[in-house]
């Protein structure tokens, strides 16, 4: 098949597609269960775990600790994503909308921050 050097090559090709994909799976899912379809926690749960794969898997190999803790954060947003996604398919309440705002708080920060803390790194 493929060797690791050429999968990671193919999937860095591909991994800002799947990661808009994600998120536009994972709103359409959100403000689909605004209405309550039945199909739409599993709209809302493909887009969250395509998204979060694309964000687990960027690496940081750098030492700076701000960026170190900023990855780590963003990985929480990233398994509030998906934990939102589980409770919209167990529990027929709003209770998701809680965790997915703190997954969305999270996410907007280290959005920001991430890339100003990289061009601090390069200077």
């Amino acid at each position: 098949m493929f060797s690791k050097k050429t999968w990671k090559r193919k999937m860095n090709k591909y991994r800002s597609a799947i990661g808009t994909i994600g998120a536009v799976l994972l709103l359409a899912g959100a403000i689909i269960q605004i209405t309550r379809l039945m199909w739409a926690p599993y709209l809302y749960l493909a887009g969250a775990i395509l998204f979060a794969y694309t964000q687990i898997t960027d690496r940081y190999e750098g030492q700076n600790l701000i960026i170190r803790r900023l990855r780590r954060q963003q990985m929480i947003g990233a398994a509030l994503l998906i934990l939102a996604g589980v409770m919209m398919l167990i529990w027929n309440r709003n209770e998701w909308v809680l965790c997915l705002t703190i997954a969305a708080v999270l996410e907007l920060y280290t959005a920001f921050r991430i890339p100003q803390e990289m061009e601090k790194e390069r200077k």
